[in-house]
């Protein structure tokens, strides 16, 4: 392709993926025009009390939602695809061009999000290439990871090639047979590549990460020793592994039952486009199970990672409606917990092994092999593709860090390396490589069962009253700033040892030092006719309340008053002796 005569650099801005596992979310921006690489979500931590999804913060996006031209989905995994829906809610995406299965799963996604006609759906095979914009063409490029329908992007712009290997490892013995085409990342390499970012989330494992396969003969042992009901539980996109445990079903004479609406969706999918091969009686209702004898039962579910509402963690909790763990049950964790979620899946582990199960679980038993590339699968890639400039992303800052030092072994200069964090702008030209600004880059938190975002104050206050409590107020007052009657408190989840007595008429005395001080700041207007702040005087009164409550208790509890005013002004009346008086309102009769 000619090359532009303009001097504008390339931006890279990475929104997720870096220090981090998870939300994948990159941006790519010539002139005008930028093109999205993936938009995943990532999953909240404990202290993100009710908060079920986690984005990046679009807001550069959305500034410059003029710009967007389309998106490239390099596979289904959820933190590269699971925050496409949400964006869409926000802006357009005209385009979005990925792999079959992904798109599969992504158009159920949108539909669901009732978001499907805010952009365009098209399949892509190994080797396409896509135009995007004026700008921009990308050639999808197969690769090997732990889901099927897995690329390599390689982004051809008015400066030169630059190489995004997605999620990656080198599989010479893929269990689809679909073979990493490294035939073409050579070809790129000689012809040259400016820039190449790549996957460093196993950069700290040295050797070659072993392939799908080498996982088949130790689940096929475990298949062989089960004597009763068999769980296994893996990641839902693992088509591979799926793939392996039906095999191994049908081989040991048991049927499958599969528990877990993402896993039965991933399942359907991949039988439709012919990455799962399996007879329709191998699959079987879970009433149906329940006749057969136990060893010829097994029940593939979600809930490797201990997820709260997946199937596997519902059983271990006693709260699945249908399915007991009992004595003889074999229950494999076929995947390694993500950073983060090991206390969730340890507890897991032994909430099934007290109600009887035997646990087949780490890294020793050979039950998963990850998806992502070692030291080894990454010096390939490097050799392979040859850059000029080399950006490490998908991982934490001690995963880049040593991702770059491979880098450096492997003949790439130290300054043509950069390592950056979500929301930095790389700033790309033929001769240089640098980080040139910063855009936003925090977090966007979504409650789905709201389906509303939750602000960073909402979070605090939800944190606020897990940790410390809440102290609740009602009080009632009138046109002349005086209470109507004593003020009711009550505490939820709040330690002390003041008696409650003590506290509601401390309470009380505060509140009328407050009215009696600052009154006059929140009430205008006549005695006839007055007019009063009374949102400004709820907001002070609160926050003076909780800073008296802080000091008081020696804790920070969060502190809500309920403030009852007035219905309406009192108005003037005429009555019998001539004289005029202000006539009281329905709330001072009641009092």
């Amino acid at each position: 392709m000619a090359k532009n005569e303009a001097t504008s650099a390339l931006k890279i801005i990475p929104l997720g993926g870096l220090h981090e596992i998870g939300k994948n979310t990159c941006v790519f921006e010539y002139d005008d025009e930028i093109i999205l690489l993936d938009a995943g979500l990532a999953f909240p931590t404990e202290a993100m009390h009710g908060v079920n999804i986690v984005l990046p913060d679009t807001t550069y996006l959305r500034e410059n939602r003029h710009k967007i031209k389309g998106m490239i989905v390099t596979h289904g995994h959820e933190d590269h695809i699971g925050g496409i829906a949400f964006h869409l809610k926000q802006f357009d995406i005209p385009v979005i061009y990925g792999p079959r299965l992904a798109m599969a799963m992504l158009e159920g996604k949108l539909e669901e999000a009732g978001v499907r006609d805010r952009t365009e759906l098209r399949k892509v095979l190994p080797r396409d290439v896509v135009r995007i914009g004026k700008h921009f063409f990308v050639e999808y490029i197969r690769n090997t990871h732990s889901i099927a329908d897995s690329f390599t992007v390689a982004i051809h712009t008015p400066l030169g090639v630059v190489i995004h290997t997605g999620d990656f490892k080198i599989d010479h013995t893929p269990v689809d047979g679909e073979r990493f085409d490294l035939q073409r990342l050579a070809e790129h390499g000689e012809k040259g590549v400016l820039c190449l970012l790549s996957d460093s989330t196993n950069s700290e494992v040295p050797g070659f990460t072993p392939s799908e396969a080498a996982v088949l003969p130790n689940l096929d042992r475990v298949f062989g020793q089960a004597t009763g009901r068999l769980f296994v539980t893996t990641f839902a996109s693992s088509v591979h592994r799926i793939n392996i445990v039906l095999q191994l079903a049908k081989k040991h004479n048991r049927v499958v039952t599969v528990v877990g609406r993402s896993m039965l969706n991933l399942i359907a999918h991949a039988r439709n486009l012919g990455y799962i091969k399996c007879e329709d009686n191998l699959f079987q209702p879970l009433h149906t199970v329940r006749g057969l004898p136990d060893e010829n039962v097994l029940i593939l579910t979600t809930g490797s990672q201990g997820e709260t509402m997946a199937a596997m963690t519902r059983i271990a909790n006693q709260e699945h409606p249908h399915i007991k763990i009992r004595e003889g049950d074999t229950v494999v964790f076929s995947a390694n917990p993500i950073p983060g979620n090991t206390i969730a899946v340890v507890n897991t582990i032994d909430k099934l092994m007290i109600q009887g199960a035997k646990v087949l679980y780490g890294r020793e038993q050979g039950l998963h092999v990850s998806g992502h590339g070692c030291q080894e699968d990454q010096k390939l890639m490097l050799a392979l593709t040859r850059p000029k400039f080399f950006v490490p992303v998908h991982g934490e800052h001690r995963m880049l860090v040593k991702h770059a030092d491979t880098a450096r072994k492997m003949g790439v200069p130290a300054e043509n390396m950069v390592i950056i964090q979500n929301g930095d702008v790389i700033e790309l030209t033929e001769e240089s490589i640098r980080v040139g600004g910063k855009v936003p880059s925090g977090i966007e938190l979504v409650d789905t069962t709201s389906s509303g975002m939750v602000s960073a104050k909402v979070l605090q206050e939800r944190q606020r009253m897990a940790e410390e409590g809440i102290v609740t107020i009602a009080a009632a007052i009138d046109w002349q700033g005086k209470l109507m009657a004593k003020p009711e408190i009550h505490l939820r989840g709040v330690v002390t040892s003041v008696e409650r007595s003590l506290l509601q008429k401390w309470v009380q005395q505060r509140i009328e030092e407050i009215l009696s001080v600052r009154w006059t700041e929140f009430s205008t207007g006549t005695a006839e006719q007055p007019q009063v702040d009374w949102g400004g005087l709820h907001d002070t009164l609160e926050r003076e309340l909780h800073r008296s409550i802080k000091r008081e208790l020696q804790c920070q509890p969060s502190v809500t008053l309920l403030m009852q005013t007035p219905d309406e002004a009192p108005a003037p009346v005429k009555v019998s002796d001539g004289r005029r008086r202000r006539t009281r309102t329905a709330a001072q009769v009641a009092s």
